[in-house]
């Protein structure tokens, strides 16, 4: 991995190809401007990444430690850090400023981020389970899970067992998207497809590590 960058979802968009005359689905991200706050070093962490920081936060908010660490760095306070192990690490020093070109048009890319929270949702939302019959005396249980297993033997439920439960708000990673537009000026990324999270909602954008033949 040699480019990553900490980012905020604007939203969706689409634009027309002429030459394919496709209509192509786009997401808008701001990325950066990201400075470097901290350089991890093999000699004394035992492993080459960077820490870079996002987003401007008022001083006030933050905490001794945290104004401790960015005045270390001499940078103004951010609101979010993420470390990235980058192969070209060690050429990057700390208060270096990283922007929305360090990409580019055809790019291929992976984008994480936290997934919107659905609350506690059903087997039938959760896990695509289907509905039990409303016909035939099946009672007020067409939404449940259905079987939970065996009866006296095992006489337990098997792991794995896909059940009700918390939905969402979980990090997802969106894998191969290419990257249609790059607006340097304003720091802007417009990716093919969707990517997780609500508007405003913080990702990180790297080099695809699986990259399609």
């Amino acid at each position: 991995m040699t480019k990553a960058l900490i980012g905020k979802k604007i939203g969706m968009t689409q634009i027309f190809d002429e030459a394919t005359n496709k209509v192509i689905p786009l997401t808008v991200v701001e990325v950066g401007p990201c400075v470097v706050v901290q350089k991890k070093t093999v000699e004394n962490d035992g492993y080459s990444a960077v820490q870079l920081g996002f987003g401007d936060l008022r001083e006030k908010l933050a905490n001794k430690p945290i104004k401790g660490h960015f005045a270390k760095a001499d940078v103004a306070v951010k609101r979010t850090l993420k470390e990235f192990r980058l192969d070209n690490a060690e050429e990057l020093e700390v208060g270096t400023i990283l922007k929305a070109d360090s990409f580019e048009v055809g790019d291929i890319v992976d984008v994480s981020g936290t997934s919107k929270g659905k609350g506690y949702q059903g087997t039938v939302k959760k896990n695509n389970n289907s509905r039990i019959k409303e016909t035939h005396g099946s009672g007020p249980v067409h939404r449940h899970a259905g079987s939970m297993g065996a009866c006296s033997s095992p006489s337990r439920i098997f792991k794995g067992k896909k059940l009700p439960g918390h939905m969402g708000a979980e990090k997802v990673t969106v894998q191969n998207l290419e990257v249609v537009k790059v607006d340097a000026e304003n720091n802007l990324i417009a990716v093919k497809g969707a990517i997780p999270g609500p508007k405003n909602g913080i990702i990180t954008i790297c080099d695809c590590v699986k990259k399609k033949a």
